[in-house]
């Protein structure tokens, strides 16, 4: 059976490994709900990025809110990239993983000014600015700040990536980035503001893009604008390329990032753009499938249309599939010899749209843990403390070896900074 993360998750005999660490040994020792990483895969990820970008000027941006775990930022580092932000709280995180800030780009809508101060006395590479109000705040903190603030206009090409709605960012319907149509006087009008270095250009469409040709259409609506504004006498030094690009998790077909990255390279040199800095910001495609979230069967419960398999993991640890009714795969960690049976796997927590999959064909019982995959991106990221839930451990695989990277919380520590009544 090829699992999603193959080859470095696949079973052994009945046990399902990631990497050299058996899944239910790793349960028994760390509990459940446990994240678990493999550092191999996000490097053998990442691989397929830097050989196709080698020989040319670039810097590949891993986009941290897909993972922030200190000890993944501390891999990708380690293996030589920058990365995308887009929040003070991540630029923290990243410099505690032994970052340097000159290799870091800010991205997002809603930058604070307490946040644009910290970014430019750590001396962050760019700004990647969303709005003309965005614009006149940065410059006005920057001279403030005596420090000089260089940016790139988030452009929003107006170009459908096919993908869910709610992580659809491309569109002119979306929050993200500067209308197409009003980009080369956005431009204009940063080249006036003082404070202000304008270095680049930048385009983001959207995550878990299957399909190369939104990536295209992107590009050349992005190099029209490239020469409207080197038109006004701006130089654009660097084009940031966005990431987006998605992963399998079920059926999912999407390219390779070398294949992808090779048709960009393609366009841009047909079109005379070859020469420039290129910036990536891949996220969800280098630590997807790189991750699972173990969980333990507490019950199993028969209904007159629906069965339900009871876990001890839910939806405030895993949003995906509450929030984008997203499909991941759900499967024993030790396969029984039972007859399967469908059911809905659901979490304690009070609420209908606690699920983790539904109609799954599983032979379980209670007490056998279950591995939720591909769920190395937005899992543990996302999660939260609804029902006064600690978050789940993190263990990350080096080989044979399991690092715990985050402790499990504890109640007390949910409810340690707040205060009773006098």
């Amino acid at each position: 059976m090829k699992l999603p993360g193959a080859p470095f998750l696949a079973y052994r005999g009945e046990s399902l490994y990631l990497d050299g660490c058996e899944l239910t040994a790793l349960a028994d020792r760390f509990g459940t709900p446990l994240y678990v990483y493999s550092q191999a895969a996000m490097l053998a990820a990442l691989a397929p990025y830097q050989t196709a970008l080698a020989g040319r000027d670039h810097l590949i941006c891993y986009a941290v809110k897909a993972n922030s775990n200190l000890a993944v930022l501390q891999t990708f580092a380690r293996a030589g990239c920058g990365f995308d932000i887009v929040s003070g709280g991540e630029l923290q995180r990243v410099l505690a993983a032994g970052a340097s800030a000159d290799r870091v780009v800010f991205s997002g809508v809603g930058k604070t000014r307490e946040e644009m101060r910290a970014a430019l006395r750590a001396g962050v590479k760019c700004f990647n600015v969303e709005s003309e109000a965005e614009l006149e705040v940065l410059s006005a903190v920057a001279v403030q700040e005596g420090i000089e603030a260089r940016v790139s206009l988030r452009v929003n090409p107006d170009v459908d990536a096919g993908t869910h709605p709610y992580i659809s960012t491309g569109l002119k319907s979306n929050k993200f980035g500067v209308a197409h149509g009003r980009a080369v006087s956005t431009y204009c009008r940063a080249a006036a503001l003082p404070g202000l270095s304008i270095v680049g250009i930048d385009c983001h469409i959207g995550s878990q893009i299957t399909e190369i040709a939104p990536y295209l259409d992107a590009l050349d609506r992005v190099l029209d604008l490239v020469e409207a504004i080197e038109a006004q006498g701006i130089a654009l030094h660097h084009l940031d390329l966005g990431g987006g690009l998605g992963i399998t998790y079920t059926d999912e077909h999407p390219p390779g990032a070398d294949e992808l990255i090779g048709a960009l390279l393609a366009r841009l040199d047909a079109r005379g753009q070859g020469h420039r800095m290129l910036m990536f910001e891949p996220g969800r495609s280098l630590v997807g499938n790189a991750g699972v979230l173990l969980t333990e069967t507490l019950y199993l419960k028969p209904g007159d249309e629906k069965n339900f398999c009871i876990v001890d993991a839910a939806m405030n640890d895993l949003m995906r599939p509450a929030m984008y009714e997203a499909t991941m795969a759900i499967v024993p960690c030790r396969q029984r010899p039972d007859p399967a049976q469908r059911y809905d796997v659901v979490g304690p927590v009070c609420e209908s749209g606690d699920w983790l999959g539904r109609d799954r064909w599983l032979a379980v019982q209670p007490g056998d843990r279950l591995a939720v995959l591909s769920a190395g991106a937005y899992g543990m990221s996302m999660a939260s403390n609804y029902n006064t839930r600690g978050r789940a451990a993190e263990v990350l695989v080096v080989g044979d070896q399991a690092h715990l990277v985050r402790q499990r919380e504890q109640p007390a520590e949910l409810f340690g900074g707040e205060r009773l009544l006098p």
